[in-house]
């Protein structure tokens, strides 16, 4: 199956309610690599790179509003092109 990467830019109530470790949990669990790292103007952005499916389905949680504790508003998503490839999921 072919291998996929995108960045997706989650928008609303997402710092400090454990969303990137929540993330990263979701994501380890379907087998992606990538990272969640908390941005300046309060969203937090995620790379993601795996099967097409467990990608969609990562941004089918994300979509749907990730942790309870969190406010999803709106999910911006683009394709990606790492220079490299990730190695594990992280959090910055």
């Amino acid at each position: 199956m072919a291998q996929t990467c995108i960045k997706a830019w989650v928008h609303g109530i997402v710092q400090g309610v454990g969303f990137r470790y929540s993330t990263q949990s979701q994501a380890r669990q379907l087998g992606l690599q990538g990272y969640a790292r908390n941005l300046h103007d309060g969203s937090v952005e995620v790379m993601a790179c795996g099967e097409q499916e467990q990608v969609d389905a990562l941004l089918a949680w994300l979509r749907a509003g990730g942790p309870g504790s969190a406010r999803v508003d709106k999910v911006l998503v683009e394709p990606h092109q790492p220079d490299e490839a990730p190695r594990g999921f992280s959090t910055h």
